[in-house]
């Protein structure tokens, strides 16, 4: 069973990241957009000052001095909210970035409903969609604080060319370990189970494994998959969720339009169809309020993923009949 170790943004785990590959590699740089602390690039920006890069609210320019920065031999990292980072400059990364296959790493913050009072203006619930539509582009979308740190080195470690690492600001659970392997397009499992499973991503893998904990209790037992790489996807390990438990639940704080759920649905209707249900943001925006009432209200907590875990194992059970 895991367990809570801390609450830590997961943001600090890319400032973490960014600051120990600095240190290793001189050729990385940084860029932001004012809002240099917000994000954490600080941490990096405080040991090198000479490598960091602040442009200001100027998020499409960005972009693309990042792109010339890669094509001179440095491996920029552009970090800004999710909103900015992935739809505002959707164009600039599209063509400097994606069409020349250059080794830009984007930092996607305060993605997710649970930014809180910030708003809709502020809440990224599209950017994983608009992220892996684009050709060459690999999206991250880690756990936790922890392994958000680890998917910021392996962004540069194990991907040649651009990637997009998202995260949140509000502190959440921390409760994997440093020692666990991070492989990019390898999915892990968090909890084995027969009875059905939820694939979750980002800050919903500690809602689906409370939830998964919950079931136990009620005898229904549940595997619990996270998916830090939306793409490239572990089909492998989504096929045999799929032929071994039958229904699946993937859930994400992201539209359910163009996100992990479409990307479960895409794999298993061609390799292993099953019912799938998709727990995430219903073709709407946010609103302001505290962040934990935000995921209440729209259904991202682990007790809206257990009555739907229920109500899908009756289902399961008359099909039976």
């Amino acid at each position: 069973m895991y367990q809570l170790k801390q609450l830590k943004p997961t943001r600090f785990g890319f400032g973490e990241g960014l600051k120990q590959f600095g240190e290793k590699y001189p050729e990385v740089v940084a860029l932001g957009a004012d809002i240099t602390s917000s994000v954490s690039v600080n941490f990096f920006k405080d040991s090198f000052p000479e490598r960091f890069f602040s442009l200001g609210i100027a998020e499409q320019n960005i972009m693309g001095v990042a792109a010339g920065m890669a094509l001179a031999g440095k491996i920029p990292f552009a970090a800004t909210y999710g909103v900015f980072s992935a739809l505002r400059t959707t164009d600039q990364i599209r063509i400097s970035v994606c069409y020349n296959n250059l080794p830009v790493k984007i930092g996607g913050a305060h993605a997710g409903i649970s930014v809180g009072p910030d708003g809709a203006t502020h809440q990224a619930l599209e950017d994983i969609a608009i992220m892996r539509v684009l050709p060459n582009m690999a999206v991250l979308s880690p756990c936790d604080a922890t392994q958000t740190k680890l998917a910021t080195i392996a962004s540069v470690e194990q991907i040649a060319g651009p990637a997009y690492i998202r995260f949140g600001r509000e502190p959440v659970p921390d409760f994997t370990s440093e020692d666990m392997p991070f492989e990019v397009g390898k999915g892990q499992t968090f909890k084995d189970g027969k009875d059905l499973t939820i694939i979750a991503t980002g800050h919903l893998v500690w809602e689906a494994l409370q939830a998964a904990y919950g079931l136990e209790k009620e005898n229904i037992n549940v595997r619990v998959i996270n998916i830090h790489t939306i793409k490239p996807i572990d089909k492998d390990i989504i096929i045999k969720a799929a032929k071994e438990t039958g229904f699946i639940i993937t859930a994400e704080e992201h539209q359910i339009y163009g996100g992990l759920g479409s990307a479960v649905a895409e794999v298993l209707v061609k390799f292993a169809p099953v019912p799938v249900y998709m727990i995430g943001i219903d073709d709407q925006f946010g609103e302001s309020g505290q962040p934990d009432e935000l995921m209440e209200k729209y259904g991202l907590k682990s007790g809206n993923i257990m009555h739907i875990a229920r109500e899908l194992m009756k289902n399961k059970e008359n099909r039976k009949k």
